[in-house]
């Protein structure tokens, strides 16, 4: 085709191959920016203008006669990839453009009898940046490509503290739990409970949910880790000397593809029943519905007890347990990583937290992104302010994973130049 000699046409981009993770440790080296910012960067608009000189000579060469089928093939595919980024990429010019001339008007509407104008012209600008930082976004999505697990459901699991704050993490563990199942239903995904264990004192020991919907892991999966909680408890000495207790509680987060094709063998697994403890109607501690699924050549043990039949706890048991066992072999094809689980369980040490929620200031710290949160109640709500939260995050990773892959890329360029 003779693109590819000159450094234009590539079946794939380092950015369309390569497969990216959120990694926040170096974050904080960088400036906290937005996506309009990272827009602005000089690689950003190196890359971006290679991509649009690439995207007309594609198109150029689709109406040459002169190719064969296989070439005919390869550049439509590449076209395809590159008309959405090409197509955004002139929107955002474009809105630049009109904020520039907006910009000059703005210096030269300086008299009283202008101001209403100006001030018009202000709003007219406030908008535009708002279209741009959308369009940003939008782009930068494009660039990085989705993640293979995004679409998928999820298993997500919570468990209160067992080294640190006693009952104000059982009560805070609750209360997560309900956030993600309110959360749920604000996103309108389907979540059903398949264990629960209560705690005496009307808090939660642990918990596993299967949540499904649109796009679920992408939006959970940077909820995984070690939750922190300080707050004075409502009862006791601590609650009369206003003493300020600390806690935590970790979440798991794992996606659960809807083809699962892990074989068990039912020899190797060792299965119980017994009575449901939590909360489940009359037929609790009545009938032996609950099932403790025991996968021998791991160690590997779930549990369900929601349902009323046997047979479909154990179902629902065997469905977590393929899930958490796939997870295992995600974990061997990327040995060079961390494990999912290691990563966002940890050690349950407060240094490890990703998050603390401070019920005294008000207050939820994201760690990773150094980003506060006023009103507790409404990110504990699971609705609004919780996607607010979620979105930031999602924005950061995108932001981490182009500006990461710019450098690759440069770095690549710098090596074969």
């Amino acid at each position: 085709v003779g693109l590819h000699n000159r450094g234009f046409w590539r079946p794939k981009s380092l950015l369309d191959a390569g497969r990216f993770t959120l990694s926040f440790n170096g974050w904080h080296r960088k400036t906290h920016q937005d996506s309009q910012a990272l827009w602005k960067h000089e690689a950003v608009q190196k890359y971006l203008e290679t991509l649009s000189k690439e995207y007309q000579q594609v198109r150029h060469l689709l109406n040459a006669d002169s190719l064969n089928d296989f070439e005919q093939r390869s550049l439509r595919r590449r076209f395809a990839n590159l008309s959405p980024i090409a197509a955004t990429f002139q929107e955002i010019k474009e809105a630049e453009r009109e904020v520039q001339e907006l910009e000059a008007m703005c210096r030269e509407l300086d008299s009283r009898d202008e101001k209403q104008l100006l001030e018009l012209a202000l709003e007219e600008k406030e908008t535009l940046d708002k279209k741009m930082n959308m369009l940003s976004r939008k782009l930068f999505r494009l660039l990085v490509p989705q993640e293979k697990y995004d679409r998928s459901p999820v298993i997500l699991e919570v468990t209160a503290g067992r080294t640190t704050g006693g009952d104000i993490c059982q009560q805070f563990t609750k209360e997560m739990f309900e956030m993600y199942q309110n959360y749920a239903d604000y996103k309108r995904w389907t979540f059903d409970i398949v264990n629960y264990v209560p705690a005496e004192i009307g808090g939660l020991h642990h918990a596993a949910a299967h949540i499904s919907g649109e796009d679920v892991y992408k939006h959970l999966k940077y909820e995984g880790g070690t939750h922190r909680v300080q707050r004075i408890p409502e009862t006791g000495i601590s609650s009369r000397m206003q003493r300020i207790h600390t806690g935590t509680m970790s979440v798991i987060v794992l996606p659960q593809p809807e083809e699962v094709d892990v074989k068990v063998d039912p020899k190797d697994l060792r299965i119980d029943t017994f009575r449901a403890k939590g909360a489940g109607g009359q037929h609790v501690n009545k009938t032996d519905s609950a099932v403790r699924i025991v996968h021998l050549p791991t160690g590997l043990a779930v549990e369900c007890q929601q349902e009323r039949s046997q047979q479909m706890n154990k179902e629902t048991a065997l469905r977590t347990l393929r899930a958490k066992l796939y997870q295992q072999v995600l974990e061997k094809q990327l040995s060079q990583e961390q494990s999912a689980r290691k990563l966002q369980l940890g050690t349950r040490a407060q240094s490890e937290r990703i998050r603390t929620y401070n019920f005294t200031q008000d207050r939820v710290t994201d760690h990773r992104i150094s980003y506060d949160a006023r009103n507790i109640k409404e990110i504990l709500s699971g609705k609004e302010a919780l996607d607010k939260l979620i979105n930031r995050l999602l924005e950061f990773a995108e932001i981490e994973a182009v500006t990461e892959n710019l450098e690759n890329l440069q770095a690549f360029e710098g090596e074969n130049s």
